[in-house]
C-alpha cells in the first residue's frame, strides 16, 4: 500500500506488535460529516423550515470543514494519489467558491449553497474512498486524528482570502479561527449542530 507522509509516531514498546494509534479513520469522520451536512441542507430546504439559526450553524459547520480538509485530507490525497492531482486541485477551486457563496447566505442564496454543498460531498466524498484504498488504516486513523484537532480550531466563518494549502493555511486558519471565536462569543452566534432546537440526524 502506498504510504501517506506524515511526522513519525513515538516509537511503539517491542511488545506491541500491530500497534495502531488510538482515534478514528480520517474517512469514516468525513463521511459522518458529509452525511450531517447533506441532512442540515435538507431540513433547512424542505418545505417546513424555518431557518434562521440553522443558517449561521451551516455557515459554520461548512467554514470548519473546508478548512481541515485543505489542511490535511486534500494534502494526503495529492501525496497519496499523484495522478489525481488534478481533481484535488479542482475542488479547492470549489472550495473557494462555496466559501464565497457562504459569505452571503441568506434565505434567498440557500439554494445555491445547497447545490454546492452537494457537489462537494460528491467530489471530495469520491477522493476520500480512493485514498482509503491506498492508505493503511493506521495512516488514516493519524490523519483523522489531525483533522479533528484542526477542525476544533478553524474559522467558523468563510474566509475564501485565506491560503488553502500548506504550509501557510496550518499557520493561518487557527489564527482566524481564534478571532472568529471571539466573535461568536461576544454575539452568542450559535455555530454548532448541538446548538439547533432540532439537530439534524446524519
Amino acid at each position: 500500500m502506498s504510504a501517506v507522509p506524515l511526522p513519525p509516531l513515538p516509537p511503539a514498546p517491542a511488545s506491541e506488535e500491530g500497534y495502531r494509534p488510538g482515534g478514528r479513520s480520517i474517512a469514516d469522520i468525513v463521511d459522518r460529516k458529509h452525511r450531517q451536512l447533506l441532512a442540515l441542507v435538507d431540513q433547512l430546504t424542505g418545505p417546513d423550515a424555518t431557518p434562521q439559526e440553522g443558517l449561521a450553524v451551516l455557515t459554520a459547520a461548512l467554514s470548519r470543514h473546508v478548512s481541515a480538509e485543505e489542511q490535511y485530507l486534500l494534502p494526503a490525497v495529492r501525496a497519496a494519489l499523484p495522478a489525481q492531482a488534478d481533481r484535488v486541485d479542482a475542488e479547492i477551486d470549489a472550495d473557494a467558491a462555496l466559501l464565497a457563496a457562504l459569505k452571503g447566505l441568506s434565505d434567498e442564496t440557500l439554494t445555491e449553497v445547497a447545490e454546492r454543498v452537494r457537489r462537494h460531498v460528491d467530489g471530495v466524498g469520491a477522493l476520500v474512498a480512493e485514498l482509503r484504498a491506498v492508505a493503511t488504516g493506521e495512516e488514516l486513523i493519524r490523519l483523522g486524528n489531525r483533522l479533528e484537532i484542526a477542525e476544533e480550531a478553524a474559522p467558523t466563518r468563510p474566509h475564501p482570502g485565506t491560503p488553502a494549502t500548506p504550509p501557510w493555511n496550518r499557520i493561518v486558519e487557527p489564527a482566524v479561527g481564534v478571532v472568529d471565536k471571539v466573535r461568536d462569543a461576544v454575539t452568542r452566534r450559535p455555530t454548532y449542530l448541538a446548538d439547533l432546537p432540532e439537530p439534524p440526524r446524519d
